[in-house]
């Protein structure tokens, strides 16, 4: 989970925003999830994927080593983030893939501007609050730090060494959950760009909540993916030693991204 000299920021939309670019080749953006950063969310497979792609991989408002406003988080200000990113970078059309947030963050881009998004790759995402397993909102609403996958901490303090920046994070990505109301189908339904949906058997939510997602998004091909929220495309949080998943999902993606 190394991190190297690639990085470098940009004032995007009063923000400092952090950035980093491997390899050459088609533009693939790449969104991390809640609480993470680009190593915790795609520290396995960002090494994989640059040997195909040009690699674009930024930390979001509060998050890694961006810097913050004074304003909630909220899925549609992350995706004018990324936009605007992209046209500093002069990037006109670009691959995304987003894990878990990161993954209702490239669907808002591909709402918000048809015209960047050449394809999608969507990894554990929702869109509907009933989409989630049993008891997650629940226990979302009154959630505290320690909850907090000790990996996600240690790596924020790593980057910051800033408690009060990790509670911070930690309680507006809380907010924007707790608060969340469900999109309308119609969000789904204008996403232009053809699109892979995928999610894990034991993810956070439903399998049938992410089929019902694939069959809205009108040129979307589904894959389901043993294991729990994150593991194949080894996440920090649930990688499994030795397991050959993370490479068999960049090969799938290769595939669908042509």
């Amino acid at each position: 989970m190394g991190q190297n000299n690639t990085g470098a920021y940009a004032t995007i939309n009063g923000i400092n925003m952090y950035y980093e670019v491997h390899g050459e080749g088609t533009p693939l953006v790449l969104i991390h999830g809640g609480g993470s950063s680009i190593y915790t969310s795609f520290g396995t497979l960002l090494p994989m994927l640059a040997k195909h792609y040009k690699v674009i991989a930024m930390d979001l408002q509060a998050h890694g080593h961006s810097g913050d406003r004074d304003a909630p988080e909220s899925f549609e200000q992350d995706a004018e983030d990324v936009i605007g990113l992209l046209q500093y970078l002069d990037i006109r059309n670009a691959h995304f893939m987003g894990f878990s947030n990161g993954g209702n963050t490239v669907m808002m881009v591909a709402h918000k501007k048809p015209a960047l998004v050449n394809k999608l790759v969507v990894i554990s995402a929702f869109y509907k609050r009933d989409g989630m397993v049993p008891g997650f909102f629940e226990g979302m609403g009154k959630a505290t730090l320690e909850v907090m996958p000790k990996q996600l901490q240690d790596h924020y303090l790593q980057i910051n060494n800033d408690p009060k920046g990790l509670q911070n994070m930690f309680e507006k990505d809380r907010n924007r959950m707790a608060t969340f109301t469900d999109w309308s189908d119609a969000i789904l339904q204008s996403i232009q760009a053809q699109t892979l949906v995928v999610t894990a058997d034991r993810d956070v939510m439903t399998p049938e909540h992410t089929v019902q997602m694939s069959r809205l998004i009108p040129n979307s091909q589904l894959m389901i993916l043993p294991g729990t929220h994150g593991s194949f495309i080894g996440e920090v949080c649930s990688i499994v030693e030795g397991s050959k998943m993370p490479e068999l999902f960049v090969e799938m993606v290769r595939e669908f991204l042509g």
